[in-house]
Parts: structure tokens; C-alpha cells; sequence
């Protein structure tokens, strides 16, 4: 497990977090003052946080006034009691997890879309039975234990899946062609395939369980610092535009930088499978876009997760959501 690493200006970043709010920093050689803000990743760095870094990089983010670093994520990084706690002002999670979230008391606010489809997939060996969703009835699946998913495809599809616990190892799917994990898009199928070991994926958000990757920050935080939300959100958003439809370079290099394991093939590989599969951006034909969250489709995930148990009781949006820190365009989409 890699220790996460505070990408520069380690002291400065440690009095950031533990002040738990933004802070002001002044610029010597412009004269300006920057917004200190630390963005906490959920994993470790990979194309799926590129527009995050790309607005880094190509200094999208000092241009709305903010100083932001990017604390890398991995097993245990805990973004969700981090913004609670206020340790952190902004973290990414998948909607579902902040959902509950919000529904136990957390003071947590998505307030963006990191990604508009989950890239999470089950992985197969190549000759394997298993053609859709349905075919994992009675079959054993190496997933992180309680995840909203497998409750929603054993529903939908009235199956049963014995879960393996996630140990974030590819062993026992080497060593078994039998064996199915979960993996993501962006990462498991180059992985094996640079072991020669052919692999086909399920996208889990093609069995109708569809969340996003959000951005979310503190409520209190949020309400204190609108402003700072909102360019954090322009620079982001202008991030991944250049991100997607530009050189991902700048962005990669300091991914890379955070992970010495996201090489540059394997970066391009995940920066070709966003572009291919719409997670970012979505599909427009649908409505969706790049930092997009709408209220019908939370509400829509609202009810899912209480359907299967998850949310007990009637859960407004209002506690989950805010849609006005988005820019105008996205916010009139957003309230459709």
C-alpha cells in the first residue's frame, strides 16, 4: 500500500488541514493572494483524476485565485470523514457512498460530477461463461465487501453472488480462469494484457447502477466560501476540457509524479477508455456533461438505494446536492 503523499508545500499543506478551512496565501512575484485548499483523491493517481491535475499543471487554478494541492488516495484514505471532519475542503467519492453519507448526520455536499459513469467493471478471463450480469448468478466475485452494486444486479436480476472480499491483489485471478474481480476500466484489462492474459469486462453502469464519481466538499464550507467552491469548479472544468480534448501531458507528468506506477502507456490507455466509454463527459444526448450532476438523476438514485434497503426513509436532494456553485449553463441542466 502506498503511503499518501502530499504532492508539494508539505508544511504549508499541514497547517491548511489541520485549520480545516481555506486559507490565504500571498504571492510574492504577482502580488496576489491565493485560497490554500487541499483536494483529497479517493485512489492513487490515475487518468480518472486528470482534469484535476491538468488544472493544476497548466495553472487553471492559481488563474481563479486558488493554491491547490492534490493529497493522493488508496486503500484507507477516508475522503468522506476528511471533508466531515473538515480536515480537507474537497475529496471525490462515488455518489451512492455520499448518499448514505448524508442520510447518517455526515455534513458532507456533492456540489460537482467527477465523472459522469462509475468506471468500475467486473473482470473476466476471456473464455469465461459469464456474458452479462445475469451469468454471475452462484459465482464467486473478489469486491470491496458492501458494495451498493452487487445488492443491485442480484435484485435486478433475481441472482445470487457469493462476495470475496477485495484484497487489491491480481493473484487469484492469475492463477484461476475461473476467477472474477472487480476492477476499473482504466487500469485491470492493460495490466493483464501486458501479462498476456486475456480479459473481457462487464461496465457495472451498464447493469443500470449508474452513479457518479463526485465532487464534494464540506457544508459548512461550502456556505462560507462560495466563491472559493465555484472557481474551484470553473478551474476544474476547464481542467478537463484540456484534459480530454488537448495534450494530457502536463496533467500525466504530475500524475505520475504522485504514482511512479501510472507509467505513460498505461496513462494513455486509461486517457483513451475515458475518451472511448464517455465517463467523463457523458453521453450529451442523454443530457449529460463534463461536471453535470442533476437533481433527477440523484433523485433517481435516491430512490434505487431505497428500494434495496440502503437509505431508510424519504431523503430530499437538497441533503446530498447543490447545484448552485455550478456555472450557469450546468446549473439551469442541473434543476431540469
Amino acid at each position: 500500500m502506498d503511503i499518501p503523499r502530499w504532492r508539494r508545500n508539505a508544511a504549508s499543506l499541514a497547517l491548511a488541514v489541520l485549520a480545516g478551512c481555506a486559507k490565504q496565501t500571498p504571492v510574492a512575484d504577482a502580488g496576489a493572494v491565493l485560497t490554500r485548499v487541499v483536494l483529497q483523491t479517493n485512489w492513487y493517481a490515475e487518468p480518472e483524476y486528470g482534469g484535476y491535475y491538468q488544472a493544476l499543471a497548466k495553472g487553471y487554478f492559481r488563474e481563479e485565485g486558488l493554491d491547490v494541492s492534490i493529497a493522493q488516495g488508496g486503500p484507507g484514505a477516508f475522503p468522506v470523514q476528511k471533508v466531515a471532519a473538515g480536515q480537507v475542503q474537497f475529496a471525490v467519492a462515488r455518489s451512492d457512498d455520499l448518499i448514505m453519507a448524508a442520510r447518517q448526520g455526515l455534513p458532507v455536499l456533492i456540489v460537482a460530477a467527477q465523472l459522469e459513469h462509475d468506471p468500475q467493471v467486473v473482470v473476466l478471463h476471456a473464455e469465461s461463461p459469464v456474458k452479462g450480469f445475469q451469468d454471475l448468478d452462484g459465482r464467486s466475485v473478489m469486491v470491496e465487501p458492501g458494495s451498493a452494486w452487487i445488492s443491485y444486479v442480484e435484485r435486478k436480476f433475481s441472482i445470487h453472488i457469493k462476495v470475496i472480499p477485495e484484497n487489491y491483489e491480481n493473484a487469484g485471478f492469475l492463477a484461476d480462469k475461473g476467477f472474477i474481480e472487480q476492477g476499473f476500466l482504466t487500469a485491470e484489462p492493460y495490466v493483464f494484457s501486458q501479462l498476456n492474459v486475456p480479459t473481457r469486462t462487464l461496465l457495472v453502469a451498464d447493469s443500470g447502477y449508474d452513479p457518479y464519481r463526485a465532487l464534494f466538499c464540506n457544508r459548512a464550507f461550502a456556505a462560507a466560501n462560495p466563491e472559493v467552491v465555484k472557481a474551484f469548479i470553473r478551474a476544474s472544468l476547464r481542467g478537463w476540457k484540456d484534459y480530454l480534448s488537448g495534450d494530457p501531458g502536463p496533467g500525466n507528468r504530475l500524475i505520475t509524479l504522485d504514482h511512479a506506477e501510472s507509467t505513460p502507456d498505461l496513462l494513455a490507455y486509461g486517457w483513451r477508455e475515458l475518451r472511448r466509454a464517455h465517463i467523463v463527459d457523458g453521453d450529451p444526448s442523454k443530457g449529460e456533461s463534463l461536471c453535470l450532476v442533476t437533481r433527477r438523476r440523484l433523485a433517481s438514485q435516491i430512490a434505487t438505494m431505497r428500494d434495496l434497503g440502503l437509505v431508510a426513509g424519504d431523503l430530499d436532494v437538497g441533503r446530498v446536492a447543490s447545484f448552485d456553485y455550478l456555472p450557469e449553463d450546468l446549473r439551469k441542466l442541473a434543476e431540469e
